[in-house]
């Protein structure tokens, strides 16, 4: 009735054998080299010109995100003095209206495009899983 309870307290038990064998003492190298090198896979097998020089490099973390460049604004307020996010309201940004041959919504389309309508004949497969197609 119990098996599980007994088989677990059974492999508790038992002496235990890990699959891993790991070859020699564990070590702390004790010279590591952190300076910079390219990627072995590197095209040219070189560092980008100008890197690690001091008109290039940050002195911290913040500074580097300071002059980052992402997708997004970084350091950036979101209420700020005119120049952060949600300052300007969206119709002094102007129309929002798709280039030619774009479409924000499938709707938009032409015809022969857009999703053809489910009948009520699908829509009951879907829902019963299939069985009302053999029935």
């Amino acid at each position: 009735m119990f098996a599980t309870r007994v088989l677990r307290q059974a492999a508790a038990q038992a002496e235990r054998t890990p699959l891993i064998r790991f070859i020699g003492k564990r070590s702390v190298p004790e010279n590591v080299d952190h300076t910079p090198q390219p990627h072995p896979a590197s095209p040219t097998g070189s560092l980008p010109a100008g890197f690690g020089s001091s008109g290039n490099s940050h002195a911290s973390f913040s500074s580097y995100r300071d002059h980052a460049q992402q997708h997004g604004p970084l350091r950036k307020t979101i209420h700020g003095s005119g120049a952060g996010i949600g300052t300007q309201s969206a119709a002094h940004l102007g129309p929002v209206e798709a280039p030619k041959g774009v479409f924000f919504d499938r709707n938009e389309l032409p015809e022969r495009f857009r999703r053809a309508p489910l009948t009520a004949a699908e829509i009951d497969a879907v829902t019963s899983g299939g069985a009302t197609l053999f029935g």
